[in-house]
């Protein structure tokens, strides 16, 4: 799905979330990807909230700061708008019509699926592929998202010297990286039931995939930045020195037992809590598998602790398993962010699909 397409050769992944920028480059030689450059960038406070942009200038010098030090050798990219932000619906059309056809008869039809002022949105189109039910037709994915998403996106892009070439959505992107962490579920992983469940700082997002498509998604608040703000309280520290000391360590010994263990039972309930909705609003009682995402997800025995809890194999999303890396890319740095780059990883992936 893109809001605009042009022509390019690479595209960088640049994902947007709301404490920093992730930038990554990919290459590919015949079916091996390779890392070419990644980084992560903080960003100010409340530069992001809920995945929407409100300091584009803040945002925009965070990316600039991020492409001048990872000195990555594309300037397109790819970026994407958050699931809740986007309306989804698939039709079915004639499939003798070409793409100017189906652009034609989309935006002659579109106010029958879409509730906003057609003037205020940006849509856009997918050819899935021929109807089940019915031969002449063709199922196409439609998406609709409000104009000033994009907008700010660009905005931003073009503050951090960026050029948008593909404007996409978040739980594509996150599938097209779960492709490359299929492997490490066995041997027929398109046959499980498999919960992607990201992390992030104020979001954690389930999404679930049967038959390799993806058959729900749930957003709710809850991230890594409760226990950001944890340690701040209990230690006295600030926002920024709170969240290196989460990633650095240093803190006194009372943190694993006194703030950590309480957070990781958290995440625990959320996950429980996430799959029982799932269940709840489904055909399924149980997953094959659950895959970790997010920046929160990288926290130490979390894997493991919801494994033993909930008796379903846990793994942490690495996509870069298979991955050749420049001798510029830290391998320990990228394994340890690896949970986080999934929707960079994704949007990166754009350059070859």
């Amino acid at each position: 799905m893109a809001w605009f397409k042009k022509k390019t050769n690479v595209l960088l992944g640049l994902d947007i979330s709301s404490t920093s920028v992730k930038l990554l480059e990919l290459s590919k030689s015949g079916d091996r990807f390779r890392v070419e450059a990644y980084g992560v960038e903080p960003l100010p406070p409340n530069a992001v909230v809920e995945k929407n942009i409100n300091d584009v200038e803040g945002v925009g010098e965070a990316v600039k700061r991020l492409v001048s030090r990872v000195k990555a050798t594309s300037r397109q990219a790819a970026v994407a708008v958050a699931g809740s932000a986007v309306i989804t619906k698939t039709i079915e059309m004639d499939a003798a019509l070409n793409d100017d056809e189906m652009e034609n008869q989309i935006t002659v039809e579109a106010d029958q699926y879409i509730p906003y002022p057609l003037d205020e949105v940006a849509i856009d189109f997918e050819v899935q592929g021929l109807s089940e039910r019915n031969p002449d037709q063709v199922e196409v994915l439609l998406a609709a998202c409000r104009k000033e998403n994009v907008e700010l996106r660009e905005a931003v892009l073009d503050i951090g010297g960026l050029k948008p070439a593909v404007v996409d959505i978040e739980a594509h992107a996150m599938k097209r990286a779960f492709d490359l962490v299929k492997p490490q579920l066995g041997s027929n992983p398109d046959d499980l039931v498999v919960a992607i469940i990201d992390i992030g700082a104020t979001m954690t997002t389930l999404s679930v995939l049967a038959d390799d498509k993806a058959i729900y998604t749930r957003e709710q608040l809850f991230g890594g930045k409760q226990l950001t703000e944890e340690i701040q309280r209990r230690y006295s520290l600030s926002y920024e020195e709170a969240g290196l000391a989460k990633k650095q360590g240093g803190l006194p010994d009372d943190y694993l037992e006194e703030v950590l263990e309480p957070f990781k039972e958290a995440v625990l309930q959320q996950v429980t809590r996430s799959l029982q909705f799932f269940f709840s609003s489904s055909q399924y009682d149980d997953v094959d598998y659950i895959v970790l995402a997010g920046g929160t997800s990288s926290i130490d025995g979390l894997a493991d602790l919801i494994e033993s809890k909930l008796g379903t194999p846990t793994i942490m999303a690495n996509p870069f398993m298979d991955m050749a890396l420049t001798s510029k890319v830290d391998a320990d740095a990228l394994a340890n962010d690896a949970p986080a780059l999934m929707i960079a990883c994704g949007l990166a992936m754009r350059s070859f699909t």
